[in-house]
């Protein structure tokens, strides 16, 4: 049995959604976030590092999303449905990349992007000034150029692909998803300059294991 640790609002769904899409039978605990918005330390008792997602085999604690992604691949996906297959160069080229971008390239300036709003939303009204005045600064500086740099190149890559890799639908999609629902947040993509993302995540969510994913592990909503 495997039995998956997932934490509200957080890369875990990306690990619901996989197994849903892969049809196999897990247990799922559900972590709420505490006030400062972190995970609880009962997750610390599961695995050291105290983070989501943590999917235990054999009660054997697996972390960080993107090798949890592969071990199931490698495990369960035996008709090889969510991964290219390695003489499809192409498509193996575009699933790798993407997998990796997303947490390498993508990720960190929105995670910085949501740090700073926190900051903001929970500081006291009367330095609440200072902290939007240092959050703009950094958003101007640091964090809206590389967002947007991002942005356009999945944009681009969708406007000649279905998928991120390719024709097909795949694990890089489920990856990538987080990301362009992190950036959707708050304040929504423009529909005009990201309509090939904004139209691959209506395919995404029109996914029968997706809304599965969603009614198990809740909505994503930064």
């Amino acid at each position: 049995m495997l039995h998956l640790h997932h934490l509200e609002n957080s890369r875990s769904f990306r690990i619901v959604w996989l197994l849903e899409e892969l049809g196999e039978s897990y247990q799922l605990t559900c972590y709420q976030r505490d006030k400062s918005y972190l995970a609880p330390k009962i997750l610390e008792q599961v695995h050291p590092m105290g983070k989501a997602p943590i999917l235990v085999v054999d009660d054997r604690p697996l972390v960080e999303s993107g090798f949890i992604i592969e071990y199931l691949l490698k495990h369960y996906d035996n008709e090889q449905k969510f991964k290219p297959k390695d003489d499809d160069e192409s498509a193996w080229e575009n699933y790798t990349f993407w997998m990796h971008f997303a947490e390498a390239s993508a990720m960190p300036p929105l995670v910085m992007r949501l740090v700073f709003n926190k900051i903001v939303d929970k500081s006291p009204a009367l330095i609440k000034p200072v902290s939007k005045g240092i959050r703009k600064q950094v958003e101007d500086t640091m964090i809206r150029g590389n967002i947007e740099k991002a942005l356009k190149l999945m944009e681009q890559h969708l406007q000649n692909n279905h998928w991120f890799a390719g024709a097909s639908f795949s694990a890089a999609d489920i990856q990538m998803y987080f990301v362009a629902a992190a950036a959707n947040s708050r304040v929504d993509l423009d529909t005009t300059k990201y309509v090939n993302i904004l139209n691959w995540m209506k395919r995404c969510e029109a996914r029968p294991a997706f809304n599965r994913a969603v009614e198990r592990g809740g909505k994503l909503a930064f």
